[in-house]
Order: C-alpha cells, then sequence, then structure tokens
C-alpha cells in the first residue's frame, strides 16, 4: 500500500510548520514564472510540479550574500563578531529531482579541506520534499548524468502527484518520516513521473575529449553564442564560485560571501591587467573542464543534474547541454 497525502493535508502540515516558526520554501507563481521563496502563508506556494523554475533550492542552502563576520574598531582594537548561525528549521518543498540532486553534489565541496559550517548548519537543519516531474522539455538532460524524472538523491521525501488534489508520498530519509508522520492515509494508487528526457550523447567519452583537447580551436567555435553574463551559474543548482570581499568603512563593516561566475570577464582579470581566460572560449573550457572532469576527478560526482536552467535562462539558449552536444559530435569524430 501506499502513502497518500492530500493538498490540504500538505497545506496544514507546512502552516503549522510555519506557525512554529520553521521556515518554509516553496515554488510561488509571479505571472508564468515561478520562483523558490520563503512564504508566511501556505496559499502563497504554488504545488503544481514544474520543469522551469526562475532560481534553485541552492540559495537557502548557499546564499547569495552571506556575512562571515562583522568588525568594528574600538580605539586602537578592532572587534570581531561571528555572524548568527541558522537556527531554525527550515522546510523546502517543491524541488525538482535535478534540483535535490545537487546536494550531495555540493556536500563534499563545502565539508572538505575546510568545513564550511554555514552551509553544513541549513544542511543539517532543512528537510527537502522533492516533486517526481510531471512532464520534460528540450533543455533536461538528467539521465546522461545518472539522473531521472523520480530520482530521490537529496531528497528526504518526494510526492508523486495523482492528478487529483492529492499525492503520494515516498519517504527516504528519517527527517521524510518525520514530517509526513502521522499525515498521510493507505491507498492502492500509485504516482509516476513522466518519460524520462531522451539523450544522444555519451557524457563519459565527452569527459575524455575534454582531458585530450585542452587547446583545441572548437571552445571558441561553440562558445560564440555566449555573452559572458554568467546566468547561467547563478539559476546552476550546482555553480558555487564566490567571492569575499570586505563591505563597509575603515570604523565598521563586514566580510561577506557573494555569489560570483567563472563566465564573467573580470572573474580571472589580475592586477596586472593579465587574463589567464581572455576569451569566451577559454571561460566555456573552465565551465565543461570542471564540471565534467574536475570536479567528478576530485569528488566523483559530475558537477551537473542535468537541469537544463542554464540554457532556459540564456538569451541564446546556450549553456551545457547545447555545449555537450556540440563537443560529443568532437568526440564521435576523434574516434573514426
Amino acid at each position: 500500500m501506499s502513502q497518500i497525502v492530500t493538498l490540504e493535508q500538505l497545506k496544514q502540515t507546512l502552516g503549522a510548520k510555519i506557525a512554529a516558526g520553521a521556515k518554509v520554501v516553496a515554488p510561488v507563481l509571479d505571472g508564468e514564472f515561478a520562483s523558490f521563496k520563503e512564504i508566511s502563508d501556505v496559499e502563497q506556494a504554488s504545488f503544481v510540479p514544474r520543469v522551469c523554475m526562475q532560481n534553485s533550492i541552492k540559495e537557502f542552502f548557499f546564499p547569495k550574500h552571506e556575512t562571515v563576520f562583522t568588525f568594528v574598531r574600538q580605539g586602537a582594537d578592532v572587534v570581531l563578531n561571528d555572524a548568527p548561525e541558522f537556527d531554525v528549521e527550515q522546510i523546502v518543498v517543491g524541488a525538482r529531482p535535478c534540483d535535490a540532486a545537487a546536494l550531495p553534489v555540493l556536500d563534499p565541496l563545502f565539508g572538505w579541506d575546510y568545513q564550511d559550517k554555514f552551509y553544513q548548519t541549513r544542511r543539517e537543519k532543512t528537510t527537502v520534499v522533492s516533486f517526481a516531474c510531471t512532464k520534460t522539455d528540450a533543455h533536461c538532460f538528467c539521465t546522461a548524468v545518472g539522473g531521472s524524472p523520480e530520482n530521490t538523491y537529496g531528497a528526504d521525501a518526494i510526492l508523486f502527484d495523482l492528478g487529483d488534489g492529492s499525492f503520494e508520498v515516498r519517504t527516504i530519509t528519517d527527517k521524510g518520516k518525520a514530517l509526513f508522520d502521522g499525515k498521510t492515509t493507505e491507498s492502492d494508487k500509485v504516482g509516476h513521473a513522466c518519460d524520462a528526457p531522451v539523450v544522444d550523447f555519451d557524457v563519459a567519452r565527452i569527459s575524455d575529449w575534454i582531458r585530450a583537447n585542452f587547446s583545441s580551436p572548437v571552445w571558441e567555435k561553440v562558445s560564440l553564442r555566449c555573452v559572458g553574463c554568467g546566468a547561467c551559474a547563478f539559476v546552476c543548482p550546482t555553480c558555487h564560485c564566490f567571492d569575499i570581499v570586505d563591505e563597509g568603512s575603515y570604523n565598521k563593516g563586514k566580510r561577506v560571501k557573494n555569489w560570483d561566475s567563472c563566465q564573467e570577464a573580470m572573474f580571472t582579470l589580475h592586477a596586472s591587467g593579465h587574463n589567464p581566460r581572455g576569451t569566451q572560449g577559454k571561460r566555456q573550457r573552465q565551465r565543461l573542464s570542471h564540471k565534467f572532469v574536475t570536479y567528478p576527478d576530485k569528488f566523483h560526482f559530475y558537477l551537473c543534474t542535468g537541469c537544463g536552467s542554464c540554457s532556459r535562462s540564456c538569451g541564446q539558449a546556450f549553456g551545457v547541454r547545447p555545449c555537450l552536444e556540440a563537443l560529443d559530435k568532437e568526440s564521435a569524430k576523434s574516434e573514426q
């Protein structure tokens, strides 16, 4: 028997969490678009599974702008104060499987040579509820990197839309079980995700091609459509480049982490004026090499979940999938 929760029961569960002081994050409609936002009322949320979101749940674990510590000058001394710890329960509901799957990919990075307590605390205090996909589009390629429309990786529970105002609930972790304990009813209804997206390129072969073709002119060719705006990185659930800067004055201020992007021209600009990645082709090579060679070599994960958000958000419809398709053709040529 499966476990079922109605939309009204789901709202009541989340409403009770909000009333108890928890932070609840859910998809919120803005015209025809939807973004993940903290809600103060469950009626603000949209519980219709979506193929396209304007942002990723990443920002609720790794914020765009985050204070590390504050400082204030007191006479001849400078007093430092750590930023307050994240100390509330957080529920993220409505994540797509490809978005939730990014969290285990990022976990080893934030717990590697440096233990990032900001990220780790948010992970520990957050329950992630994903929605199985009900449709895909031409930008999706989760199956190329080991995912699927009903992938449970990174989620504590996953909901399958039954189309009648209810969802099948499949709990995965103790946090997921705790959230839905006593909130479901037994049923013989079983939910199903949509068909998996069709992918006709080989990521493993492309990774081998990248390793062997650092200086290939193909990089400049495939990157002609890229304008270096960095939108792809900001919607990506796995991109994690950031800068650390001090904001304020001589007397007081704060040290902060701000999101950054390797696709922007100034990302590697030296004080001397030299830029080792002075063209968009070189910057695109860095992006793809990091995602499909460097990161998997170090952490055994592709730094990509196949969500397609990069190409959906690009004014030129360029992103990881179009680039992989182009590189796959080159890798196929090298095998002939």
